[in-house]
C-alpha cells in the first residue's frame, strides 16, 4: 500500500512538472488532469473516498471541461487549424496517456487488494467532512472565503471589456 502511495505521488509530481514546463496549453491540460486524477487516488487510498469522488467530479471533469472551452475560444482565427493538426500528432498524447495507464493499474491492484480491512485507514463520510469544516476549521474556511473573494472581483476587472466612452 505504501509503494502505492509512492507510485501515485510520484505521477502527480511529474504530471505537475509538465503541466508548468509544456508549452502548449491542450497538453497542459492534459497533464492537469492526470495530476487530478492522481492526486484523486492518493485520497482513496487515504480512506477519504468522498474527498476523492469531488476531486474526480470537480476538479478534473467540471473545471477542466471549462478550461478547455476557455481554449477553444481563444483560438479563433485561421491559425487554429493548423494548431488542432499539431495537437492531434500522437507522439504528444504519449505522456498523458502513460500516466495515465499507471494510475489505472495501480487502481485496479489496490481494489484488488483491498479485501483486507485496516482499521487505521476507516472512511470518511461527507458528514463528518463537514462538521469537521464547519466546527474547529470554521475560522480557515470563512478566511479562505475572503481571500479569493478579491480575486474573484480582480478576475472581473481584468476581463471586462472598458468602453470608450468611460475612461
Amino acid at each position: 500500500m505504501e509503494s502505492a502511495f509512492y507510485i501515485a505521488a510520484a505521477v502527480a509530481v511529474l504530471a505537475t512538472l509538465r503541466v508548468i514546463t509544456h508549452t502548449h496549453g491542450v497538453h497542459a491540460l492534459l497533464y492537469l488532469i492526470v495530476s487530478f486524477l492522481a492526486i484523486a487516488l492518493i485520497f482513496f487510498m487515504l480512506g477519504a473516498p468522498f474527498i476523492g469522488a469531488l476531486q474526480v467530479i470537480i476538479y478534473a471533469g467540471a473545471i477542466m471541461v471549462l478550461f478547455v472551452f476557455v481554449i477553444m475560444m481563444l483560438n479563433l482565427g485561421p491559425s487554429s487549424i493548423a494548431q488542432e493538426r499539431h495537437w492531434i500528432k500522437t507522439e504528444l498524447w504519449i505522456g498523458p496517456s502513460v500516466l495515465a495507464l499507471v494510475l489505472l493499474g495501480e487502481l485496479v491492484y489496490l481494489l484488488m487488494v483491498s479485501g483486507e480491512f485496516n482499521p487505521a485507514m476507516a472512511t470518511i463520510t461527507p458528514k463528518q467532512v463537514s462538521v469537521t469544516l464547519y466546527g474547529p476549521y470554521l475560522i480557515g474556511v470563512e478566511l479562505a472565503s475572503f481571500l479569493l473573494l478579491p480575486g474573484l472581483i480582480g478576475a472581473y476587472h481584468l476581463g471586462r471589456r472598458l468602453r470608450k466612452d468611460r475612461w
